[in-house]
């Protein structure tokens, strides 16, 4: 895959005071449009935003990370900016509740994007749930250089399906899996990717979803020598890189493995260069793991 430089992580980020424009409900999640000047213009396909929680009174210190589904650099609103929300902790409940016009602070964009091609290729784009979010923003750019773009999202119920109408807008063509059968075929995104990579001439593939899902994308791609990139979703308690929470074991160019931080340099990494396996541990070898262990 011929690739452009990405953009140094998180040199661009800025706090912004927004204020929500609408809380939409979409089988299991929330789709949140907020207005964010400044940061829309710099986001890149695959970034994040964090997101201040329970107003400036709150006990919840942590900020919570969202990736951005889409912006719009200008309109009556300013800039706006859209991702997604699963309503599973305390958090992400209080700012599902929020209401048009309540103010909300944002951090952005943050991390390394996806690295687009610099010519015409075919993409093949897997997502699992709400983790198809940020291939929305990621299809359109690949479609306006003039890229085929295959779209593949699954879940493990029809309601935890996301982006379906908006992901067959701007890819050529979208295919959907479900577990037990409830919408498209029935089994696991990565059935219908290794039917793909059999079947057609694909020179990159973007994911985004759970860790098993990307684990299994990287090691299909990677066994046929097809240039991976996948978003990992691991917890990140700053988003700026000073808790070291969101490590994981990657191995470099030089081929030294190195814990490194999934807010700051991902969160979107090469596939062949992740130690799925290794996640959550240090492996023996790793640069400094004596002194990351102690």
């Amino acid at each position: 895959m011929s690739a452009g430089a990405s953009e140094g992580a998180n040199s661009g980020a800025i706090q912004v005071n927004g204020e929500v424009l609408d809380v939409q409900r979409t089988g299991k999640y929330f789709l949140m449009s907020v207005t964010a000047p400044g940061i829309t213009e710099r986001a890149r396909p695959g970034q994040f935003v964090t997101v201040s929680m329970g107003g400036e009174e709150s006990s919840m210190v942590l900020r919570r990370s969202f990736a951005i589904q889409g912006v719009q650099a200008r309109g009556m609103y300013g800039g706006t900016l859209d991702f997604v929300v699963s309503p599973v902790g305390k958090g992400s409940q209080w700012l599902t509740k929020l209401r048009r016009h309540d103010p909300v602070n944002l951090v952005g964009p943050l991390g390394k994007p996806f690295t687009l091609p610099t010519k015409p290729v075919t993409c093949v784009l897997v997502g699992g749930g709400y983790g198809a979010a940020p291939l929305i923003m990621l299809a359109q750019a690949l479609r306006e250089r003039g890229c085929r773009v295959d779209t593949i999202i699954g879940a493990s119920t029809e309601e935890k399906l996301y982006g379906g109408l908006e992901l067959k807008r701007v890819s050529t063509s979208l295919t959907l899996a479900t577990e037990d059968g409830t919408a498209g075929i029935r089994g696991r995104v990565t059935d219908c990717l290794i039917d793909t990579l059999n079947s057609s001439k694909v020179d990159v593939v973007y994911a985004c979803g759970p860790m098993p899902m990307l684990a299994s994308v990287a090691e299909e791609c990677t066994m046929r020598k097809i240039f991976s990139q996948c978003s990992v979703e691991e917890s990140m308690a700053c988003g700026i890189g000073v808790c070291m929470t969101c490590v994981l074991p990657v191995i470099g160019e030089d081929g030294v493995t190195r814990m490194l931080r999934s807010c700051v340099e991902g969160p979107v990494f090469r596939g062949d260069r992740v130690r799925w396996a290794d996640i959550g541990t240090i492996p023996e070898g790793t640069w400094g793991g004596e002194r990351l262990r102690s």
